[in-house]
């Protein structure tokens, strides 16, 4: 091997040896903006997901216009998780769909405690995004099945309800489906963070969730999370503020 080649080889391994050890890894930006509606960028594609009117339990919070996103996906069309005023590109219904480059698939689960009779099915939609295993149970209610499971398991990232009522898992609940799907990070959402009472709101708040939930770290962040796939610390709990 010649002296030139030796410098090359030298020079790649010193260039290698001091880039970031983040360079090639997938950041993933989760905004919340309350109760179960997110915008998740990377990949450079944001999906918002669950956008609310502030009715019901949903009045805590502040309706958001104008975000930018490339689509929309709801866990159903019920005006506190898939309010689209102006009739803009939104995935609803379950099925496969795929959208410049990235697969979303959409499963049936019911929305409330009693099969669907109530309030119908929820759709609970998966994806890849940033090297991130992405899975939003935000509008379920109801038991999962095995080919569920063969779907669903072991999210990187798992949006799960908590607050209980008609149609929201409970503390326990959710927790009996964590240790089912045993993902990484889990995101509470669909949960009362007010101490003000709400009229018609049957939501509790997330104390009865983390009564069960001691084999994970618990963090309590602002309205933004950053990730990064190849350095991020996993078994975390993190309930956003907003």
């Amino acid at each position: 091997m010649n002296t030139i080649v030796k410098l090359k080889r030298l020079l790649f391994l010193i260039l290698f040896l001091l880039l970031p050890s983040n360079v090639n890894s997938q950041e993933l930006i989760l905004k919340s903006f309350g109760y179960s509606q997110f915008l998740i960028k990377g990949e450079g594609k944001s999906i918002l997901i669950n956008p609310f009117k502030a009715v019901g339990c949903a009045s805590q919070f502040k309706e958001s216009q104008n975000i930018e996103k490339d689509l929309t996906l709801a866990s159903s069309r019920l005006a506190d998780e898939g309010y689209n005023p102006n009739n803009e590109l939104m995935f609803v219904q379950p099925g496969t769909y795929e959208y410049n480059d990235l697969i979303f698939n959409g499963i049936s689960i019911p929305h409330d405690r009693f099969n669907g009779r109530r309030y119908g099915n929820a759709t609970v939609w998966t994806w890849n995004q940033s090297d991130f295993k992405i899975v939003h149970m935000g509008g379920a209610a109801g038991e999962i099945t095995f080919e569920d499971q063969i779907i669903i398991n072991r999210p990187d990232i798992l949006f799960i309800s908590i607050g209980g009522g008609i149609k929201s898992y409970s503390g326990e609940e959710a927790f009996n489906i964590i240790e089912i799907l045993n993902p990484k990070i889990i995101i509470p959402v669909h949960f009362l963070t007010t101490k003000k009472n709400i009229d018609n709101c049957d939501l509790s708040n997330e104390d009865k969730f983390l009564e069960n939930i001691s084999q994970y770290e618990v963090k309590y962040i602002g309205k933004e999370l950053k990730l990064n796939s190849k350095e991020y610390k996993d078994k975390i709990v993190y309930i956003f503020r907003n």
